[in-house]
């Protein structure tokens, strides 16, 4: 969803350096695979289509943090506000 994010952190040797993947657009999400000695944090489409795909070794992935979007429940925000305008009122 849209917001959703992931940050890695990453030794680089003397130091550390922080990586962050979000989910730029609505309808995308960030989705993470631990593959073969790799990490892999990818920004999906709906369809499944990847945009962009960040890769690190895992032996040098200090923290990986995902921050998703807080979501409302369904029946939380059905009473708010209406889908469309009345037009009889």
């Amino acid at each position: 969803m849209k917001g959703d994010r992931v940050e890695i952190v990453v030794d680089a040797g003397d130091t550390t350096r922080a990586y962050e993947v979000v989910a730029s657009r609505a309808g995308r999400r960030v989705e993470t695979a631990v593959r073969r000695g790799v990490v892999e944090v990818s920004e999906v489409t709906r369809s499944g289509s990847v945009v962009r795909t960040a890769r690190f070794m895992a032996t040098r992935v200090l923290a990986l943090v995902e921050h998703p979007v807080p979501r409302a429940e369904e029946s939380e925000t059905a009473g708010e506000r209406p889908l469309r305008d009345d037009p009889r009122s």
